[in-house]
Protein backbone atom coordinates (compact mmCIF):
# COMPACT_ATOMS: atom_id res chain seq x y z
CA UNK A 1 0.00 0.00 0.00
CA UNK A 2 2.42 2.56 0.67
CA UNK A 3 5.33 1.20 -1.90
CA UNK A 4 4.28 4.05 -4.55
CA UNK A 5 4.74 7.12 -2.07
CA UNK A 6 8.15 5.53 -0.24
CA UNK A 7 9.79 4.55 -3.70
CA UNK A 8 9.95 7.65 -5.28
CA UNK A 9 11.40 9.20 -2.38
CA UNK A 10 13.90 6.85 -1.80
CA UNK A 11 15.09 6.74 -5.50
CA UNK A 12 17.35 9.66 -5.39
CA UNK A 13 18.84 9.38 -2.04
CA UNK A 14 20.71 5.73 -3.72
CA UNK A 15 21.41 7.54 -7.35
CA UNK A 16 24.93 8.83 -5.64
CA UNK A 17 25.65 5.20 -4.46
CA UNK A 18 24.59 3.78 -7.23
CA UNK A 19 27.00 5.99 -9.85
CA UNK A 20 29.86 4.82 -7.74
CA UNK A 21 29.12 1.14 -7.82
CA UNK A 22 29.16 1.15 -11.35
CA UNK A 23 32.67 3.18 -11.85
CA UNK A 24 33.94 0.32 -9.74
CA UNK A 25 32.53 -2.73 -11.69
CA UNK A 26 30.19 -4.00 -9.34
CA UNK A 27 27.04 -5.44 -10.90
CA UNK A 28 23.15 -5.36 -9.45
CA UNK A 29 23.24 -9.74 -9.61
CA UNK A 30 25.98 -9.35 -7.02
CA UNK A 31 24.37 -6.78 -5.33
CA UNK A 32 21.20 -8.76 -4.81
CA UNK A 33 23.07 -12.32 -3.59
CA UNK A 34 25.02 -10.13 -1.06
CA UNK A 35 22.22 -8.47 0.41
CA UNK A 36 20.38 -11.93 0.10
CA UNK A 37 23.20 -13.86 2.09
CA UNK A 38 23.76 -10.52 4.46
CA UNK A 39 19.86 -10.70 5.56
CA UNK A 40 19.78 -14.42 5.69
CA UNK A 41 22.29 -14.15 8.79
CA UNK A 42 18.78 -12.61 10.34
CA UNK A 43 17.72 -16.22 10.74
CA UNK A 44 20.14 -17.54 13.38
CA UNK A 45 20.64 -14.20 15.09
CA UNK A 46 17.07 -14.36 15.68
CA UNK A 47 17.15 -17.98 16.77
CA UNK A 48 19.74 -17.08 19.38
CA UNK A 49 17.50 -13.84 20.66
CA UNK A 50 20.22 -11.27 19.12
CA UNK A 51 17.50 -8.93 18.44
CA UNK A 52 19.11 -5.74 16.94
CA UNK A 53 21.83 -7.99 15.51
CA UNK A 54 18.95 -9.24 13.30
CA UNK A 55 17.71 -5.99 12.77
CA UNK A 56 20.91 -4.87 11.52
CA UNK A 57 20.99 -7.92 9.03
CA UNK A 58 17.46 -6.84 7.87
CA UNK A 59 18.31 -3.21 6.81
CA UNK A 60 21.48 -3.70 5.15
CA UNK A 61 19.43 -6.54 3.56
CA UNK A 62 16.54 -4.16 2.24
CA UNK A 63 19.45 -1.18 1.40
CA UNK A 64 20.57 -3.62 -1.04
CA UNK A 65 17.07 -4.71 -2.86
CA UNK A 66 16.99 -0.81 -3.06
CA UNK A 67 20.59 -0.56 -4.67
CA UNK A 68 20.54 -3.40 -7.05
CA UNK A 69 17.07 -2.75 -8.89
CA UNK A 70 18.37 1.35 -9.18
CA UNK A 71 21.90 0.02 -10.26
CA UNK A 72 20.45 -2.12 -12.63
CA UNK A 73 18.61 0.60 -14.12
CA UNK A 74 21.52 2.79 -13.92
CA UNK A 75 23.91 0.59 -15.87
CA UNK A 76 20.68 -0.49 -18.37
CA UNK A 77 21.57 -3.98 -16.90
CA UNK A 78 17.62 -4.20 -16.34
CA UNK A 79 16.51 -8.15 -17.27
CA UNK A 80 14.03 -10.88 -16.38
CA UNK A 81 16.85 -13.18 -14.74
CA UNK A 82 18.00 -9.91 -12.64
CA UNK A 83 13.89 -9.47 -11.75
CA UNK A 84 14.07 -13.09 -11.11
CA UNK A 85 16.46 -13.54 -9.22
CA UNK A 86 15.95 -10.30 -6.61
CA UNK A 87 12.06 -11.89 -6.28
CA UNK A 88 13.08 -14.98 -5.32
CA UNK A 89 16.00 -14.26 -2.77
CA UNK A 90 13.31 -11.51 -1.45
CA UNK A 91 10.83 -13.97 -0.63
CA UNK A 92 13.06 -16.62 0.83
CA UNK A 93 14.03 -13.40 3.01
CA UNK A 94 10.53 -12.77 4.11
CA UNK A 95 10.03 -16.56 5.10
CA UNK A 96 13.04 -16.32 7.12
CA UNK A 97 12.35 -13.38 9.53
CA UNK A 98 8.70 -15.32 11.12
CA UNK A 99 10.92 -18.73 11.37
CA UNK A 100 13.49 -17.04 12.96
CA UNK A 101 11.11 -15.77 15.87
CA UNK A 102 9.64 -19.48 16.08
CA UNK A 103 12.65 -20.89 16.15
CA UNK A 104 13.42 -18.56 18.89
CA UNK A 105 10.38 -19.64 21.09
CA UNK A 106 8.31 -22.59 19.00
CA UNK A 107 6.24 -22.35 22.25
CA UNK A 108 5.02 -18.92 21.97
CA UNK A 109 5.30 -18.15 18.48
CA UNK A 110 5.24 -21.46 16.71
CA UNK A 111 1.20 -21.00 15.77
CA UNK A 112 1.05 -17.47 15.17
CA UNK A 113 4.02 -17.46 12.91
CA UNK A 114 3.33 -20.71 11.64
CA UNK A 115 -0.46 -18.16 10.32
CA UNK A 116 2.19 -15.75 8.97
CA UNK A 117 4.18 -17.82 6.86
CA UNK A 118 0.55 -19.38 5.28
CA UNK A 119 -0.59 -15.65 4.45
CA UNK A 120 2.66 -15.01 2.94
CA UNK A 121 2.38 -17.58 0.86
CA UNK A 122 -0.92 -16.47 -0.16
CA UNK A 123 0.32 -12.81 -0.70
CA UNK A 124 3.27 -14.16 -2.72
CA UNK A 125 1.53 -16.64 -4.95
CA UNK A 126 -1.57 -13.90 -6.13
CA UNK A 127 1.15 -11.32 -6.57
CA UNK A 128 3.01 -13.72 -9.10
CA UNK A 129 0.22 -15.38 -10.50
CA UNK A 130 -1.17 -12.33 -11.58
CA UNK A 131 2.59 -11.08 -13.04
CA UNK A 132 2.48 -14.09 -15.36
CA UNK A 133 -1.12 -13.02 -16.49
CA UNK A 134 -0.28 -9.53 -16.98
CA UNK A 135 3.02 -10.56 -19.39
CA UNK A 136 0.37 -12.71 -20.98
CA UNK A 137 -1.88 -9.33 -21.85
CA UNK A 138 1.28 -6.96 -22.26
CA UNK A 139 -0.30 -5.10 -19.45
CA UNK A 140 0.51 -1.69 -18.67
CA UNK A 141 2.84 -0.88 -15.31
CA UNK A 142 1.68 2.33 -14.12
CA UNK A 143 2.71 2.83 -10.70
CA UNK A 144 6.06 1.16 -11.02
CA UNK A 145 7.02 0.96 -14.46
CA UNK A 146 10.85 0.10 -13.87
CA UNK A 147 10.21 -3.26 -12.35
CA UNK A 148 10.65 -5.97 -14.87
CA UNK A 149 7.19 -7.37 -14.47
CA UNK A 150 3.87 -6.19 -13.22
CA UNK A 151 3.00 -5.33 -9.19
CA UNK A 152 -0.38 -6.00 -7.82
CA UNK A 153 -0.99 -3.86 -5.55
CA UNK A 154 -2.14 -4.97 -2.09
CA UNK A 155 -2.78 -3.30 1.90
CA UNK A 156 0.63 -5.46 2.78
CA UNK A 157 3.70 -4.80 0.44
CA UNK A 158 6.88 -4.41 0.78
CA UNK A 159 7.15 -1.48 3.06
CA UNK A 160 4.43 -2.74 5.37
CA UNK A 161 6.28 -6.26 5.94
CA UNK A 162 9.90 -4.48 6.43
CA UNK A 163 8.06 -2.13 9.24
CA UNK A 164 6.77 -5.26 10.68
CA UNK A 165 10.43 -6.70 10.73
CA UNK A 166 11.15 -4.14 12.34
CA UNK A 167 8.33 -4.03 15.10
CA UNK A 168 9.44 -7.62 15.81
CA UNK A 169 13.04 -6.99 16.64
CA UNK A 170 12.03 -4.16 18.60
CA UNK A 171 9.28 -5.80 20.63
CA UNK A 172 9.82 -9.50 20.56
CA UNK A 173 7.64 -10.29 23.60
CA UNK A 174 4.62 -9.36 21.38
CA UNK A 175 5.49 -11.25 17.89
CA UNK A 176 2.55 -13.76 18.25
CA UNK A 177 -0.03 -10.51 18.80
CA UNK A 178 2.18 -8.23 15.71
CA UNK A 179 2.37 -11.89 13.61
CA UNK A 180 -1.47 -12.27 14.44
CA UNK A 181 -2.29 -8.09 13.25
CA UNK A 182 -0.39 -8.74 9.97
CA UNK A 183 -1.63 -12.48 8.64
CA UNK A 184 -5.31 -10.73 8.79
CA UNK A 185 -4.35 -7.80 6.75
CA UNK A 186 -2.36 -10.26 4.72
CA UNK A 187 -5.84 -12.04 3.90
CA UNK A 188 -7.75 -8.71 3.07
CA UNK A 189 -4.53 -8.30 0.57
CA UNK A 190 -5.19 -11.91 -0.49
CA UNK A 191 -8.59 -11.63 -0.90
CA UNK A 192 -8.56 -8.44 -2.61
CA UNK A 193 -5.61 -9.62 -5.66
CA UNK A 194 -7.69 -12.90 -6.11
CA UNK A 195 -10.90 -10.61 -6.74
CA UNK A 196 -9.53 -7.90 -8.40
CA UNK A 197 -7.17 -9.97 -10.97
CA UNK A 198 -9.81 -12.52 -11.53
CA UNK A 199 -12.39 -9.88 -12.63
CA UNK A 200 -9.23 -8.23 -14.62
CA UNK A 201 -8.72 -10.80 -16.55
CA UNK A 202 -11.89 -12.22 -17.10
CA UNK A 203 -12.49 -8.69 -18.59
CA UNK A 204 -9.76 -9.19 -20.55
CA UNK A 205 -10.40 -12.28 -22.14
CA UNK A 206 -13.93 -11.27 -22.81
CA UNK A 207 -12.78 -8.07 -24.55
CA UNK A 208 -10.41 -9.77 -26.70
CA UNK A 209 -13.16 -12.54 -27.91
CA UNK A 210 -15.64 -9.26 -28.55
CA UNK A 211 -13.30 -8.11 -30.98
CA UNK A 212 -14.39 -8.36 -34.69
CA UNK A 213 -12.11 -10.82 -36.71
CA UNK A 214 -10.19 -8.50 -39.33
CA UNK A 215 -11.47 -8.54 -43.15
CA UNK A 216 -9.95 -10.44 -45.63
Amino acid sequence: MLDKFITPIIKPILTSVVVVLHKRGVTADQLTMVGFLIGMLALPLLAFEFWYGALAAIAVNRVFDGLDGALARHANQSSSAGGYLDITLDFLFYAAIPLGFILANPEQNAIAGSILLATFIGTGSSFLAFAIAAEKFNLDKPQFKYKSFYYLNGLTEGTETIALFVAFCLWPQHFALLAGIFATACAVTIFTRIHGGYHTLKQLEADIHQKPYPEK
